[in-house]
């Protein structure tokens, strides 16, 4: 078991990343992250949220720095054994921003069947996990559609309950809202509402406030240089207007009354 009381669910010291060598996307990022816990990562594009969201979910690996999940070193070499593989994945669940990067199975239903038929569990378990969150996220609809026949609000559900369908204890999402109609806004609201019921741990990448006052209790800003700015309570980072400002999170005429 990965799984340890009291042990923080990830721990990044230094974290560097760039692309190919040149184009930095963290600069010695360190942030923990304790069970339970529902965390904003605030920033602009390209301030380095889905890279940081990417190297939680074992996907990169800095260049250099440390990462460590459920109290293990988050490694090529860790992630190779074979024990430590399937319970991290079933552990840890991550929503692309581009839910087409996630979708590639003929049907809904495959799609949302992949990860628990991957982890193992029997075949009546799979059916009843899939029909579960094809009707949390209200598209039963849609199970024999292929995905690239749904609209795009549409696609963010069924990516949405693939991840859940695992049951993880880590959710990490990046921009889950972007495409989504009000109503669909709301019923994901909803469902990150839930989660937070159950304990689960949540890492919601956004530059959308409103979405983070919702959500999270905690909020991390990431500037520009890539770099974290702030790190604290969701209300107390939304009422600092200068830093919300310098971090290109809001215009000179935003008033703060839609996240009081």
């Amino acid at each position: 078991m990965l799984w340890a009381d009291g042990r923080p669910v990830f721990e990044l010291r230094e974290v560097w990343v760039s692309y190919l060598g040149r184009f930095p996307a963290l600069a010695g990022v360190s942030l923990t992250v304790g069970p339970g816990e529902q965390v904003a990562l605030l920033g602009p594009n390209g301030c380095g949220k889905s890279t940081l969201l990417k190297v939680m979910a074992g996907l990169i690996f800095p260049d250099s720095g440390s990462v460590r999940a459920f109290g293990q070193p988050l490694t090529p070499a860790s992630l190779a054994r074979l024990g430590f593989f399937r319970e991290f994945r079933r552990r840890v669940g991550l929503l692309f921003q581009n839910a087409d990067a996630q979708l590639f199975n003929p049907t809904v239903f495959e799609e949302v069947a992949f990860g628990p038929a991957q982890l193992g569990f029997p075949p009546e378990e799979v059916g009843r996990r899939v029909r579960d969150m094809l009707a949390l996220l209200e598209v039963e609809g849609l199970a024999d559609r292929a995905p690239f026949q749904l609209s795009e609000g549409q696609k963010r559900r069924v990516a949405l309950a693939a991840v859940l369908a695992v049951d993880p204890d880590v959710l990490l999402l990046d921009e889950p809202t972007t495409g989504l109609d009000p109503r669909t806004n709301d019923r994901l609201v909803e469902v990150l509402w839930g989660l937070r019921r159950l304990g689960k741990t949540l890492l919601v990448a956004t530059h959308d406030l409103e979405l983070a006052r919702l959500v999270a209790d905690r909020s991390v800003v990431i500037g520009e240089d890539h770099r974290v700015w702030a790190d604290g309570p969701t209300a107390r980072v939304l009422a600092d207007r200068d830093l919300l400002y310098r971090a290109n999170l809001v215009g000179r005429s935003w008033t703060g009354r839609a996240v009081p």
